[in-house]
């Protein structure tokens, strides 16, 4: 992808500005909704029996008294081509290719979970997003061109990887405190080797952490619509 430098960030355009987004943040447990207009957030449960059809006929019935135009979605596994790449882990089958613009009738952008909320998070510069959750997502923002990666799969001391000891199996297994420290292991692994300049820790157990390492702040899951949003209405942003 060829990304023309910018020296300063541009204001949206009047299109842009107008466009009304719904952004939808699907988890295994649920999938949430907003408008970019302003609404409530409203939710429906997900988990193993969700399909993808499922999800759209739901956020449908969610939606049914909404107005928007397009639509920004967060998606919990890789994503290519505007379409999911792979079957998710925690949810129902028939996701793969599916194509959700001709399912909505609205047109649709679709990245990784973990991108949309590091969109959502994202002030400029080099951010480095890395979400604790079931597992670890991550993703960096550089100048605005995002960088979806699979950090978490990275080898771990002798026996693991990144997230058998920073997601949710190494904080059953080893505790919270043994937990916290392996965060702040791997953080500073990362930071000596990405140099971003500044990490944001998000995901479901950021508030498990008493403090957070040096460089970092803490994200906040209302972000995923934020990143929703910008995902039409942010002309800068590359994905």
């Amino acid at each position: 992808m060829s990304v023309k430098p910018k020296s300063a960030k541009q204001a949206p355009s009047a299109a842009a500005k107008d466009l009304v987004v719904l952004a939808i943040d699907l988890g295994g447990s649920h999938v949430k909704v907003r408008l970019s207009s302003g609404s409530e957030r409203r939710t429906a449960p997900s988990g193993m029996e969700m399909s993808a059809q499922k999800m759209v006929e739901a956020v449908k019935q969610l939606t049914a008294d909404w107005q928007f135009d397009v639509i920004g979605m967060g998606y919990p596994g890789p994503v290519a081509n505007n379409r999911p790449a792979i079957e998710p882990h925690n949810l129902g089958p028939g996701w793969k290719d599916f194509d959700f613009s001709a399912a909505f009738g609205k047109p649709v952008r679709l990245v990784n979970d973990a991108v949309m909320q590091a969109i959502g998070s994202y002030k400029g510069g080099n951010m480095l997003f890395l979400g604790l959750g079931t597992g670890l997502g991550s993703t960096m923002i550089v100048h605005y061109v995002c960088l979806p990666m699979e950090l978490a799969h990275l080898p771990y001391k002798k026996d693991g990887t990144f997230e058998d000891y920073v997601g949710e199996r190494g904080l059953e297994k080893y505790g919270k405190k043994k937990w916290r420290k392996s965060v702040e292991k791997v953080v500073a692994k990362l930071q000596a080797a990405l140099l971003p300049h500044e990490i944001v820790i998000g995901g479901g157990n950021v508030d498990k952490l008493d403090e957070l390492p040096d460089g970092c702040r803490a994200g906040d899951n209302e972000n995923a619509f934020l990143g929703g949003f910008r995902l039409w209405k942010d002309e800068d942003l590359r994905f």
